[in-house]
């Protein structure tokens, strides 16, 4: 930590206390916070340096000041009181590459199909999925299941546009399942706490994925009731939706800022990661699939990869290499 490079976060905040009263209401009150910390996160350079990593490091913390102000387990904010948003998509995305497979971020090929889901700090998340060791295209981080078209990080993390932080996957269905991406999900977070993993707390870090299809849902919604029963600490709080469902949104999925984009592979990250694996596999796909959906999703990745590299108790991605992981190691 660096407290004078923090200095003007620090200042912030004290002026987020100062200019607002407790006879405010929760929606005036984290509004007006995420009004006056803007300027502080958009004005900041990207990533590349060392020292930029404080820079990132000030933004989480913002967000976690903000996770507070929003009311933290709170319940979600509702379309009509979100913030607006703007017609214009994150700039930056268009023509960036991913930093580790280094395929455009947007493209989707012929053949090619998505995943999205959120569990958490969409740092860790998405670095568990582009390590896979086949099929992936390519992940990127955004925000995903909420009502404000074309968000702000740090409005994200106002909690005021009911977004969750959020992981969109393109992968070739030839080479890796959706199942296998699904289990990846289930077991690199703890689906039983609401609205948060870990010290990240509020509705943007709410567990939640997001099917294209009747078939993914099927899928979703077999695997969760036989890891409820494996997890044993009562009901799975994820959320369960349809992509569909967020068209009169503007969209489920959008982009976050470039800095965000494969952010632990990058020099000077830090390795943070708030998500709470529980150290516990999802059950044979035999023993919960429907029947009729077996042949089509079949798994690719075999146990013996999930023995050597699935998710173990406690947060560990941040340790793990960049790179893919080498179907030669297991």
């Amino acid at each position: 930590m660096a407290p004078f490079r923090l200095s003007r976060q620090a200042l912030s905040v004290g002026l987020i206390l100062q200019t607002t009263t407790a006879f405010q209401s929760q929606a005036s009150f984290t509004a007006r916070a995420a009004a006056l910390t803007s300027p502080l996160i958009a004005a900041q350079p990207a990533l590349s340096t060392t020292n930029n990593r404080d820079t990132n490091t000030a933004r989480r913390m913002i967000g976690t000041i903000l996770d507070l102000l929003s009311g933290g387990d709170g319940g979600m904010v509702t379309p009509d009181s979100a913030l607006k948003g703007r017609p214009e998509k994150m700039a930056g995305i268009d023509g960036l590459k991913h930093y580790v497979l280094r395929n455009d971020l947007q493209e989707v090929p012929e053949g090619y199909e998505q995943c999205v889901f959120g569990n958490g700090c969409f740092w860790g998340s998405e670095k568990a999925i582009w390590r896979l060791p086949k099929g992936i295209h390519s992940t990127a981080v955004g925000y995903c299941a909420g009502f404000t078209p074309n968000p702000t990080y740090n409005e994200a993390c106002s909690g005021m546009t009911g977004h969750t932080e959020g992981v969109r996957v393109v992968y070739n269905p030839k080479e890796i399942s959706y199942v296998d991406i699904m289990r990846m999900f289930w077991e690199s977070h703890d689906p039983t706490q609401y609205m948060g993993q870990g010290n990240d707390r509020g509705t943007q870090y709410r567990s939640g994925i997001y099917y294209f299809n009747e078939e993914q849902k099927r899928l979703i919604e077999a695997s969760k009731a036989a890891y409820e029963k494996q997890l044993g600490k009562g009901e799975i709080k994820s959320e369960i939706a349809a992509a569909s469902d967020y068209d009169k949104y503007g969209g489920l999925w959008y982009f976050a800022e470039p800095y965000h984009q494969q952010y632990l592979s990058k020099p000077g990250s830090r390795p943070y990661c708030s998500a709470q694996p529980q150290g516990v596999s999802l059950a044979s796909f035999d023993s919960w699939c429907p029947e009729d959906l077996k042949e089509k999703h079949q798994p690719k990745l075999p146990e013996s990869f999930w023995k050597k590299h699935g998710p173990v108790r406690g947060c560990s991605i941040v340790r793990f290499d960049n790179e893919p992981i080498s179907e030669n190691s297991y």
